[in-house]
């Protein structure tokens, strides 16, 4: 690879490191091109699955300033830079490595904190952005409900409790 050729690649994934919301690490070792590419569909358009050459990404992570990779960068290596929601990006890598054992994860930068392959998948097991804003959303939703019921109760009292005092005066003969 020509020394321009090495730069560019570099400035590549620098900017994938910056533009990115995550950087997961993995191991492809023994995996088809053709399993590749099953694996670029699953993880969507929010996320970008490049196989990369580790001295010249050990480079880009640094000028990001990002150092957490240098040891997880050995062997065969592959980065999904993910740039929508890392959940969703989390669980088709986390699916795809239960289908097919030859992708390893190895690690990665979530919003600029390290991440090992424990941690990937925990994340993997939280429900999707949409899902947790809907449950927010039903949330609030139901708390509007209940303080509406709470004031309007208060004037229903109210005239329930004035209707109650004005027929015992009448009674009483007041």
């Amino acid at each position: 690879m020509a020394k321009a050729e090495k730069a560019t690649a570099v400035a590549e994934l620098k900017s994938s490191f910056e533009g990115s919301n995550a950087a997961v690490l993995t191991e492809y070792r023994g995996l088809t091109v053709a399993q590749l590419k099953q694996l670029r569909v699953s993880l969507g358009e929010h996320a970008k699955f490049a196989v990369v050459k580790n001295t010249l990404t050990k480079i880009a992570a640094n000028q990001a300033g990002i150092s957490e990779l240098d040891d997880l960068l050995a062997g065969p290596s592959a980065i999904a830079f993910v740039n929508g929601d890392v959940v969703e990006a989390a669980k088709s890598l986390r699916e795809f490595a239960k289908a097919n054992p030859l992708l390893v994860i190895k690690g990665g930068v979530v919003d600029g904190k390290s991440m090992n392959p424990t941690e990937i998948s925990k994340l993997a097991d939280l429900e999707s952005r949409e899902v947790l804003l809907a449950k927010l959303a039903g949330a609030m939703k139901a708390k509007q409900a209940h303080a509406a019921a709470v004031f309007n109760a208060l004037p229903t009292n109210m005239a329930q409790l004035v209707e109650a005092l004005r027929a015992k005066r009448e009674e009483s003969g007041e």
